[in-house]
C-alpha cells in the first residue's frame, strides 16, 4: 500500500506549481504539444540539486506494516538453515529470513514473480557472492507460430540464459499430423518425447535410410548435417530438443523450401532434369511448421531404401528410453542414458531422474561437461557452489530450464507435494558425477573427521555406493531426517 500512496502523493502534485518553461541555444525546452496536451515535457533547471525551500515529505510511510502480510512457515526459523519457504498461498510476501520482521518491500513489484522464486527474494544465508542466473523460464520465451495453426515453438540458448554456453533448448509442439518440414543444422540435435508420438526419418552421408515411429519417453539423435523430418500422428506431441551449440537458433534451421527458394530456378530444375515450368508449385516462402496429410499406420509403406540399405541397429538415430525400466532406490527413480547403449549421440548424455516429495537429488558435480536441466513436473530448487565462496538458490517448475556450468557443485530438492521430474543432459561419451556422500564415504574416516568435526554416528551412515537421491521429511518446515541411513 505504501507504493501506491507513494504515487498517488506524486500524481496529485499541482502542475502549476513548476517553473514556467525557459528557451535555451540548443533549442525550446518545452515545445507546443497537440491540442489538449498539458503540463510541461521538461522541468526548470532551479529543480537541480539542493534548495532550502524544498520540504522533504515524511508521509506515506515505505514500511510495510506487520499487518498487511503474512510470515510463510518456516521463514521465521533461524536463517542459517535455509528451509525452503513457500510463498503461493501467502498474503503479501515479504523478503524476511529468520523472524517476522525484517526488510519489507513497497513495490512496484510482481507477486507472481517473488512466489515462483522464493530462494531468490527471501534466499537462503548460505547464498554468497556472484553467481550468474542459473534459470530459464520456456514461458518467457517468444513462441513462433507455424503456418495454419499446425504447431509452434520456442527456445532458449545465450540470448536468454548467457551462462548456457555448451547447450540449447528447444520446446515444440506439432498439431495434429502437423510436420517439422525436411531440414538440417549445424548443430547435433538430441530429443526427447514430452507427449504423444512422432514419425521421424533420416538419411545419412552413405545414402542409407532411417524411419522410426517414437513416443511419450523415447529419444532421438540426429548428427549436425543429417537431413531429417518430423510429421505428428493423429493426437499430436510435444517434444524437447538439445543442441551442442548455447548459441544455436530454432530460427537458423536449413529448410528444404528454403533451399529451392534460394537457388535460380533453372538451376533447381537443371538439378532435378526437369523444366522450370514443372517447378511452378514450389512453396514460396519457408514451411518450417506446416499441416501435413495422415502418415499411414503401416510404417512399412513409407520405408524407402536405396542400394545403400537402411542404417544398422547400432547405428540408429533413435531409442525406445520409455522401455527402458528405471533404477530404484530410496526416494525416487533414475534412468542413464549415453554412449555405452546409444552410440550414435556420442557426445549426449543424459539422466532422467524422478524425486518424490521431500527427497532430494544428493549433492554432486560433473567432471567434464556443464549440465543442462528441464523440469518435466513437480517443483525443485537448486543451490549452485561456485569456488572459491559464491553461492545462489534457484528455485525451478515444470517448463523451466537450468543450466550449472563444470565443476560446480549442486543438489536438487523437491519442495513440493508431488514426484519431482527432470532431465540432467551432459555433453560427455559417459554419464558422470562426483558424489559428495560417496566421496567422504571412501576417504579416510580420520581426515573427513579432523576436517568437518562430524559426529561418529554421521559418519558410519556415510555411503561408499553411489545413492543418487537421498529421502527426507516431506515436511520442509523441520531440518528433522527421516528415512534409513545410507
Amino acid at each position: 500500500m505504501g507504493s501506491v500512496r507513494s504515487l498517488l502523493l506524486f500524481s496529485l502534485t499541482p502542475i502549476w506549481a513548476l517553473p514556467a518553461p525557459q528557451a535555451v541555444e540548443s533549442g525550446v525546452i518545452n515545445p507546443p504539444g497537440p491540442p489538449g496536451a498539458t503540463g510541461s515535457l521538461r522541468g526548470s533547471e532551479a529543480l537541480q540539486g539542493y534548495n532550502p525551500s524544498n520540504d522533504v515529505p515524511t508521509e506515506p510511510s515505505t514500511v510495510i506494516p506487520p499487518e498487511d502480510f503474512e510470515i510463510a512457515p518456516g521463514q521465521q526459523e533461524d536463517a542459517d538453515e535455509g528451509l525452503y519457504i513457500d510463498f503461493t498461498n501467502v498474503k503479501n510476501p515479504q523478503p524476511i529470513r529468520g523472524g517476522t520482521t525484517g526488510p519489507t518491500d513497497p513495490g512496484p513489484r510482481t507477486e507472481a514473480y517473488d512466489a515462483l522464486n522464493s530462494d531468490i527474494y527471501a534466499p537462503p544465508a548460505s547464498d554468497a557472492g556472484d553467481v550468474d542466473n542459473a534459470k530459464w523460464p520456456f514461458g518467457l520465451s517468444h513462441n513462433r507460430h507455424g503456418l495454419a495453426g499446425a504447431g509452434w515453438a520456442r527456445q532458449q540458448n545465450t540470448g536468454q540464459l548467457p551462462v548456457a554456453k555448451a547447450m540449447a533448448g528447444v520446446n515444440m509442439r506439432l498439431e495434429p499430423n502437423g510436420y517439422r518440414e525436411m531440414h538440417w543444422h549445424s548443430a547435433g540435435e538430441w530429443a526427447l518425447m514430452l507427449n504423444g508420438s512422432v514419425r521421424i526419418s533420416a538419411v545419412n552421408e552413405d545414402g542409407q535410410s532411417f524411419i522410426d515411429d517414437v513416443t511419450a519417453g523415447d529419444v532421438w539423435f540426429f548428427p549436425a548435417g543429417i537431413p531429417h523430418s518430423i510429421q505428428a500422428f493423429d493426437d499430436g506431441c510435444e517434444f524437447l530438443l538439445v543442441f551442442d551449440d548455447g548459441s544455436f537458433s530454432e530460427d537458423g534451421t536449413a529448410l528444404l523450401s528454403e533451399l529451392m527458394i534460394r537457388n535460380p530456378k533453372s538451376v533447381v530444375a537443371k538439378n532435378f532434369r526437369t523444366s522450370t515450368q514443372a517447378l511452378e508449385k514450389l512453396p514460396t516462402d519457408q514451411l518450417w511448421i506446416f499441416p501435413g496429410t495422415p502418415a499411414p499406420t503401416d510404417i512399412s509403406k513409407q520405408n524407402t531404401t536405396g542400394p545403400a540399405g537402411v542404417i544398422p541397429q547400432q547405428a540408429s538415430y533413435s531409442f525406445h528410453w520409455s522401455e527402458q525400466k528405471p533404477y530404484t532406490v530410496p526416494g525416487g527413480t533414475v534412468k542413464i542414458l549415453d554412449p555405452r547403449t546409444f552410440p550414435v549421440a556420442n557426445t549426449f548424455a543424459a539422466a532422467l531422474f524422478t524425486i518424490e516429495p521431500g527427497a532430494m537429488r544428493e549433492m554432486h558435480w560433473h567432471t567434464s561437461s556443464d549440465e543442462w536441466t528441464y523440469f518435466l513436473a513437480g517443483k525443485g530448487r537448486l543451490t549452485v557452489y561456485q569456488a572459491p565462496a559464491s553461492s545462489r538458490t534457484f528455485d525451478f517448475s515444470a517448463g523451466d530450464v537450468g543450466y550449472v556450468p563444470v565443476p560446480n557443485a549442486h543438489y536438487i530438492e523437491n519442495v513440493g507435494n508431488e514426484t519431482l521430474v527432470y532431465l540432467e543432459v551432459l555433453q560427455a561419451g559417459v554419464y558422470n558425477d562426483i558424489s559428495v556422500n560417496q566421496w567422504l564415504g571412501l576417504t579416510p574416516r580420520q581426515i573427513v573427521k579432523d576436517t568437518l568435526h562430524l559426529d561418529d554416528d554421521v559418519l558410519d551412515n556415510l555411503p561408499k555406493v553411489k545413492p543418487f537421491i537421498i529421502p527426507g521429511n516431506k515436511d520442509l518446515t523441520t531440518t528433522n531426517f527421516t528415512g534409513d541411513p545410507l
